[in-house]
């Protein structure tokens, strides 16, 4: 059995790896380690304020997560994500959110998360319905919205899903407020973030129903406005650079 003294340690250890994890993680998605950047780990010893272990278990998760690359010789290099890359991991958290969705209705979701779900959805609307969407509206939007999405998670009572759509949400642009932020930069911002909000109200009743069918195919639809949103960034010269992880994109040039 291990001592107390033995178990801190262990815990201190996992404190460490985390801190590095997160802060890493921001680095490369703040664009401050751009694409295609070796990692150097001494570095980011010195950078980070802890020890070489730690950074090396970060590097590890990270690279797990997608957003490094392990090179042959040994080392890490920031990951590079093509506008496929991008559409695809929408295309997969629509999925892996659809068969939630599809789960929550069929084992049947507790009263309490229907109606913490439905407050949700009701907040969203009374930032909506406000006059005007500035960066106040759409930061309120943004949380709402995620935990929205936390619950229609919890009510799939899968740890195996979470486990795989937590790892999903982890990539630039791939997590349900991908987009949100970069809202006032284009006129049709109120317009998708509507689309989304009947996307919304419509699978909690499915959810509620006990509709499985209908759950599944409007999540995954309502990947689609991510999709939709996606293509509007990219070719948007203010809305691009306001996004997470931006720098991180590999543009083909048009000939």
């Amino acid at each position: 059995m291990a001592s107390a003294g033995e178990e801190t340690a262990v815990d201190n250890g996992l404190s460490q790896t985390i801190k590095a994890q997160l802060r890493l993680r921001e680095l490369i998605v703040g664009g401050e380690l751009p694409a295609g950047q070796r990692i150097v780990e001494l570095a980011l010893v010195e950078r980070l304020g802890v020890s070489r272990t730690p950074v090396r278990a970060a590097l590890t998760r990270l690279a797990e997560e997608g957003l490094l690359e392990a090179l042959p010789g040994g080392g890490f290099v920031v990951k590079a994500f093509s506008e496929a890359d991008l559409h695809d991991a929408i295309e997969l958290r629509g999925t892996l959110e659809g068969l939630a969705a599809r789960l929550a209705a069929e084992r049947g979701a507790s009263p309490l998360t229907l109606a913490r779900a439905r407050e949700c959805v009701d907040a969203i609307d009374e930032v909506l319905a406000r006059p005007a969407l500035d960066e106040a509206a759409f930061a309120d939007y943004a949380a709402h919205n995620a935990r929205l999405h936390a619950l229609l998670l919890d009510m799939a009572g899968s740890a195996l899903l979470r486990r795989q759509l937590e790892r999903v949400q982890t990539l630039p642009f791939a997590g349900p407020n991908a987009f949100v932020l970069t809202g006032p930069e284009h006129g049709r911002s109120r317009e998708s973030l509507l689309i989304a909000q009947a996307q919304h109200r419509a699978v909690v009743d499915a959810i509620q129903a006990r509709e499985g069918a209908r759950a599944e195919a409007l999540m995954r639809e309502h990947a689609r406005v991510a999709q939709a949103n996606l293509r509007l960034a990219l070719r948007s010269a203010h809305a691009l650079p306001s996004l997470p992880g931006a720098g991180l994109i590999r543009r083909v040039a048009v000939r």
